[in-house]
């Protein structure tokens, strides 16, 4: 016989039903460090049937949480089944609500969104909103992948009347898949401390600078400054989260002049070496007469781009053409998003061609009255380091199902926009824009081969016209220039003072960048020239001054991106990156059962890659560079001089043979942050 009364009861008592979100899946870079994470967070609800004294409760509630006592009793005396009170409570929040014991209020656990690395690429991560949802960036961009699904919980009274979700719940049992980008965290670290310096020292607005792997079009680091904190989105205005690099369009300057010297090379127009008459810096075109800052006579095509004659460049757009000049500058990606799916890229403006009068086709030719958006820039800049072919920037590496395995997603198919010697003449005129007489020599590196342009862009006016005091200062190039491995774009949002070109400004923080970036991929220089007056004089790379150590170092407070995250966040192994002349180590750990590589076994935290070391030679103890170290040369050395050298430093040591240390892996050279390093030793081997 069916107890009635008891049904009733149990009827009532589990009558109400909580719609709590998933936890969101993890977002890593390509070495593993996690980016994104969920973390559960107390909550207090309330059920208003189920309460004795509204009023009281509400009281209570408001003295424990510093809420409005007023405005709590009125959501309290509702009619309606469910309430959130508060979301997302502090431990000693929830804490003084359950000592309160009030009927009809109830705490349970919640996932909440937690950025380990704080502000590091808080522009392109975006952010998780209250209620789970992505709102901005990757963590939009990949919602529907990272978002799980939503889980009703009963709750039930316990003996005292008071409200609790049944105890069995696990978010995790409805998590969302994990996203492996394709970003290097510490890469990014780098270019945001950089440009950090640069803004603050030239007194610019704002900035950005991105960094993309050419052959691949993977995006490696985006930086901009001001930054953005994910995790305080609640306390940040919206238009402060936005990602600048794919939102915003606007004037390239003369970084636009190696595209239309392309378009002439490809149409056959006009030769590599053809002679071009600029008229002594003042040329005369239907409605003005252009300028050059310097005057200049006689120019070919690479003197043109050296210099950065406006005049020059408006020639070579005439023999062009429009209509070719537009199709090309189309087939560079400029007018149309780059595919990358970043949530509502900007197209960037290219009007039709027909529209065009010779002095709109004089303007673009050198970046005024056409309006690119960052990524675009920079991946026009990759068709010329790629030998020709473009590609849409790649973001994200893999993906991965909950307790499942990686999923990699290739890059997209290459297009082919210029012939390759094409691209190679054009590059190699971009070297001499860095060289001794041209205007980006302050993005030069000592040892290496840069290509590159300068822009400094004027600003407009709310009236339309363009400012003579603002102005947006760039600089675009690829490092090293007869392999290229690394496309870099820097642009300063209105430097202040006399000095506010690309040159001076830009090309400087490029430098810095290009630095960095050749250093995580085995290869260390410096700025071939000082930094500037306006500078802080005080960077210099730190294996310069940099004093053998084997004692600990403080741990820096953020990037901790050199941590090995749990089994969860196990870094992905994301397939090779093949292209003829590519270093060996810049390939990727292989996909695929059964392949080895260094960066493929070594754990997160640790960056295996041989470097080649220009103009210096390998150190022979361990160096430290912040929370990192600088492995030497082994060699020679006892198991018992090895261990002490690293002794305090978080790694391990692994033995194979003994007598003197003949072969290690990771190979001298390499920076490492955790991890292990294998030593092979033999009787009487070693010698260096």
């Amino acid at each position: 016989m069916i107890d009635r009364r008891g049904f009733e009861r149990g009827e009532a008592q589990n009558g109400t039903l909580l719609r709590l979100a998933p936890a969101r899946g993890t977002i890593l870079d390509k070495t593993g460090a996690e980016l994104a994470v969920s973390v559960p967070a107390p909550s207090v609800y309330a059920v208003p049937r189920e309460m004795n004294d509204p009023a009281q409760a509400a009281r209570a509630l408001a003295r424990a949480l510093g809420l409005s006592e007023t405005k709590l009793r009125a959501r309290l005396e509702r009619k309606t089944p469910f309430v959130f009170v508060k979301r997302w409570l502090t431990p000693d929040q929830a804490a003084a609500v359950s000592k309160l014991e009030l009927a009809g209020v109830g705490l349970v656990e919640e996932p909440r969104r937690a950025y380990p690395q704080g502000a590091l690429a808080g522009q392109l991560l975006g952010f998780s909103n209250i209620d789970g949802v992505g709102a901005r960036g990757i963590e939009q961009m990949e919602d529907v992948w990272l978002s799980g699904r939503a889980q009703r919980v009963a709750v039930e009274r316990d003996a005292r009347g008071r409200l609790l979700a049944f105890a069995d719940y696990d978010p995790r049992s409805s998590a969302g898949g994990d996203v492996a980008l394709t970003l290097d965290a510490m890469l990014q670290a780098e270019a945001e401390a950089a440009l950090g310096e640069i803004s603050l020292a030239t007194g610019s607005q704002g900035g950005l600078v991105i960094v993309l792997d050419p052959a691949t079009g993977d995006l490696l680091a985006l930086a901009e400054h001001p930054d953005f904190d994910p995790s305080a989105f609640r306390n940040t205005p919206y238009p402060a989260t936005r990602a600048h690099a794919f939102l915003d369009a606007a004037d390239p300057g003369s970084t636009a002049k190696p595209f239309v010297v392309a378009a002439a090379l490809e149409r056959r127009v006009v030769g590599r070496d053809e002679i071009i008459d600029c008229e002594n810096g003042n040329f005369r075109v239907p409605g003005k007469t252009l300028h050059d800052v310097h005057p200049h006579k006689l120019l070919d095509p690479s003197g043109i781009l050296r210099v950065s004659s406006n005049i020059g460049a408006a020639k070579i757009a005439f023999r062009v053409g429009a209509q070719h000049h537009y199709d090309l500058l189309r087939s560079f990606g400029f007018g149309r998003a780059t595919g990358s799916r970043f949530p509502d890229e900007s197209s960037g403006l290219l009007r039709p061609w027909q529209d065009w009068r010779p002095l709109d086709h004089a303007t673009i030719a050198f970046g005024q009255g056409v309006s690119v958006t960052p990524i675009q820039l920079a991946n026009a800049f990759a068709v010329l380091a790629s030998g020709g072919e473009w590609r849409a920037p790649r973001l994200v590496a893999a993906r991965r199902k909950p307790d499942g395995l990686w999923e990699h997603l290739p890059p997209s198919p290459a297009r082919r926009v210029v012939r390759a010697d094409v691209a190679r003449s054009v590059l190699g005129m971009l070297e001499t824009v860095v060289g001794p007489e041209g205007t980006g020599r302050r993005a030069g590196l000592r040892g290496i081969q840069v290509a590159g342009k300068t822009g400094t862009a004027q600003k407009q006016e709310a009236d339309g016209t363009f400012s003579q005091h603002r102005y947006q200062a760039w600089f675009a190039g690829a490092v090293p220039a007869d392999a290229p491995r690394f496309v870099i774009v820097a642009m300063l949002d209105e430097p202040r003072g006399f000095v506010h070109t690309g040159g001076a400004t830009a090309a400087p923080l490029f430098a810095r960048v290009a630095a960095a970036a050749l250093a995580r991929d085995g290869i260390l220089t410096e700025p071939e020239l000082p930094l500037p007056e306006w500078a802080h004089a005080n960077w210099v790379p730190p294996w310069k001054t940099a004093k053998p150590s084997a004692a600990p170092a403080a741990k820096k407070p953020t990037p901790a991106v050199a941590s090995a995250p749990p089994r969860r966040a196990e870094a992905p192994r994301l397939p090779a990156a093949r292209q003829a002349g590519r270093s060996p180590a810049r390939s990727e750990p292989q996909a695929s059962a059964g392949t080895s590589s260094s960066e493929a076994s070594a754990p997160s935290g640790a960056r295996a890659a041989s470097f080649a070391l220009v103009g210096t030679s390998l150190p022979s103890e361990i160096i430290r560079l912040g929370n990192r170290v600088l492995l030497p040369d082994f060699r020679g050395l006892t198991p018992e001089q090895v261990r002490s050298q690293l002794a305090g430093l978080g790694i391990a040591l692994q033995v194979s043979g003994s007598g003197r240390a003949t072969a290690q892996e990771p190979a001298p050279g390499t920076i490492l942050s955790g991890g292990a390093v294998r030593v092979r030793f033999a009787a009487g081997g070693g010698a260096r």
